[in-house]
């Protein structure tokens, strides 16, 4: 008798099978997570230096403005990596 789970997975796969990567498109994804990663670290390190600068005046108006701005753009950055991965993934898109 099979598991919720297993038959929630195999109607997953018939509805949408998974898709074999080779090693070129792994790597190619690796090679992306890495540049990402390193792009969303260096923003956020940046805009947490100019926060603290700024909490220290006591504008906390300002502080939250720069605080919803970097949630949006580490939004903006992980949908483009995203985008790019599925590009990957599926090249005749």
């Amino acid at each position: 008798m099979k598991t919720a789970y297993e038959l929630a997975m195999e109607r997953l796969n018939q509805a949408a099978p998974a898709t074999k990567l080779t090693s070129a498109q792994k790597k190619q994804l690796a090679e992306l997570d890495s540049t990402y990663a390193a792009k969303i670290a260096g923003r956020e390190i940046a805009l947490k230096d100019e926060i603290a600068k700024v909490a220290m005046t006591g504008d906390s108006e300002k502080v939250e403005a720069l605080q919803q701005q970097w949630v949006k753009e580490r939004k903006s950055l992980q949908a483009g990596l995203e985008e790019k991965k599925e590009q990957i993934r599926h090249p005749a898109k």
